[in-house]
């Protein structure tokens, strides 16, 4: 714990290595992944989107960056193939993800008079109690699949979601992102998406660092955790 730069940064790690069980190793690892900071600069609209109660649960399940150093891909590759890396490490991936995520399906198929469309991966949250949509892009972030994104949600609320479950949530999955440009598109959305990127490295920006919650923000979402 002396890796961490300050009392909120070890709070954080404390608290989630007791909620996910991790390892040494483990930890250690998230700690070098910078999850602390990957998981506070995250890019949602869950506060116009979601419940009280389920929001700030939501913005800490979604990090900013992920990082798939586990994955065995050249330097060009497409979505299918991405996808198919992280289910031959689906392990791997849902712990990346986080530790309350389960693995419900690729190329989940979802249908509407008549069409049928499929989700490249779909998760459930256990705290949350909610489906994940997630779509994977390996180019910059495409602003119109926020409205992609919104029909896959209606319809799994419409059509998978069980009554006593909460609203699906989306995960647009890129490559690379322009933080100015999520902001504009996920303004108007009325279903909750996060965007997030990824990537086989281990670094945070610089220019981020200085955009993380104030201390008194941090502290309380650490509470509701």
């Amino acid at each position: 714990m002396m890796r961490c730069k300050n009392k909120l940064e070890r709070e954080f790690y404390i608290r989630w290595t007791g909620k996910f069980g991790w390892s040494k190793n483990v930890l250690i690892h998230q700690i070098e992944n910078k999850t602390y900071q990957k998981t506070l600069l995250n890019q949602t609209n869950f506060s116009k989107t979601l419940p009280q109660t389920l929001r700030d649960q939501a913005k800490l399940a979604i990090k900013d960056e992920y990082t798939f150093d586990f994955l065995e891909l050249g330097d060009k590759y497409n979505e299918r193939q991405l996808e198919q890396a992280l289910l031959s490490r689906v392990d791997r991936f849902l712990r990346e993800m986080g530790g309350l995520f389960s693995f419900v399906g690729n190329q989940f198929r979802v249908e509407a008079d008549g069409e049928e469309y499929y989700i490249d991966l779909l998760l459930y949250h256990r705290r949350l109690m909610c489906l994940i949509a997630v779509e994977l892009k390996v180019g910059d972030f495409p602003p119109e699949h926020v409205g992609k994104m919104q029909f896959y949600l209606t319809l799994l609320d419409k059509r998978v979601r069980e009554k006593n479950e909460n609203p699906s949530i989306g995960i647009i999955l890129c490559k690379s992102k322009k933080r100015t440009i999520v902001e504009y598109a996920l303004l108007q959305p009325k279903k909750p998406i996060g965007v997030a990127s990824y990537r086989v490295v281990t670094t945070l920006p610089n220019n981020l660092r200085k955009q993380l919650p104030a201390p008194e923000q941090i502290r309380m979402l650490l509470e509701k955790a």
